[in-house]
């Protein structure tokens, strides 16, 4: 016989308001460690810990490789290191990115489940895209417990909005009932089940620990027509359930969200540069034509096409950009 003493939470836009709501119901007496991943700048300090203390009877701190993890404290993830658990035990680590994030929740969700198994419970809160939908289908296939804010109290619904669309979700909740639930389910004796580890979990775990991609990443699924963001390499399909999502083979990782959010941002970044340079050349052909070096018309005809692509651009706006989060409290990065 075993407890669940093992809770990790993911959030991103709109954390800042959110976590510490969740931890102010927790009780003293909690008998499990709680990790917390939330996504920040990847320079400068996090003040996370410090704003959870404010409402939390339970110490909370920037999370310390090598140190082990105590019942009725909460450990916060450090910026541009991904938050895992090894035997019991914090690691910190620069791994590849994942979505674009490091630290990422589904780094986090997957090595507690590769840890503890059934004695983890994952919580998805609000935030952006779909970080943490693949970790917390992880922590489900483990016998762990998935919990997911309400999305209609989430401040920013897509991440717990994906998790409920790909994953088998045991509890969707507001934040103010959270506390009591969590209570109840770390005072419950659970059967520790063995289950074998899947080859796939324990390579992407390692990937993430070790940063080393190559040998393994190959055996994770079948290759695919994208290729990285990040490095331009090719990549191969995961398939989870209802869930794909890709990783390449230095180890960077994408949802398909996270994907397409990034090939939209390199559409637009790619556009205004585009505009920039026929710009620059509309300038210098109505110089030339003033000076009639050049037709008159063709300096027109050109002024005509940069209009166009300016149009475009503008038309473009409204698909390439995400709706921006709020403004960052203390100089906590609340979106990515």
């Amino acid at each position: 016989m075993a407890h669940r003493d093992i809770i990790v939470v993911g959030a991103s836009a709109g954390a800042w308001e959110a976590l510490p709501k969740l931890v102010s119901g927790l009780p003293a007496n909690l008998h499990a460690s709680v990790l917390i991943v939330q996504h920040v700048a990847p320079s400068g300090p996090s003040y996370l810990p410090e704003r959870l203390n404010q409402s939390s009877v339970l110490p909370a701190k920037a999370a310390v490789d090598g140190e082990r993890l105590v019942p009725g404290h909460i450990y916060v993830a450090v910026p541009d290191r991904h938050l895992m658990i090894q035997d019991g035990r914090i690691r910190l680590s620069r791994g590849p990115k994942e979505s674009h994030a490091r630290p990422s929740v589904d780094v986090l969700f997957r090595s507690a489940a590769f840890d503890a198994g059934p004695r983890v419970i994952g919580i998805v809160l609000t935030g952006q895209l779909d970080d943490g939908t693949a970790g917390l289908w992880t922590i489900k296939d483990r016998g762990g417990i998935a919990i997911v804010q309400s999305p209609q109290e989430a401040q920013y619904p897509s991440m717990p909005a994906s998790a409920l669309a790909h994953v088998d979700v045991d509890y969707t909740l507001s934040l103010a009932d959270m506390a009591n639930v969590l209570a109840a389910l770390t005072r419950e004796e659970i059967h520790l089940r063995e289950a074998a580890v899947s080859e796939k979990l324990e390579i992407e775990n390692r990937i993430a620990l070790e940063g080393i991609a190559l040998e393994g990443v190959r055996k994770l699924g079948q290759p695919s027509f994208f290729t990285c963001p990040d490095c331009h390499g090719s990549m191969v399909a995961v398939v989870e359930g209802s869930i794909r999502r890709f990783r390449c083979h230095t180890g960077h990782g994408f949802s398909e969200q996270a994907l397409l959010d990034q090939a939209m941002i390199k559409i637009d970044e790619t556009l205004w540069w585009a505009l920039a340079q026929m710009e620059e050349a509309q300038t210098l052909l109505g110089e030339l034509a003033e000076r009639a070096s050049v037709p008159a018309d063709a300096a027109a005809r050109y002024r005509r096409e940069v209009d166009e692509l300016r149009r475009m651009v503008k038309r473009l706006q409204g698909t390439t950009q995400r709706e921006p989060a709020p403004p960052a409290a203390s100089a906590e990065l609340q979106q990515r």
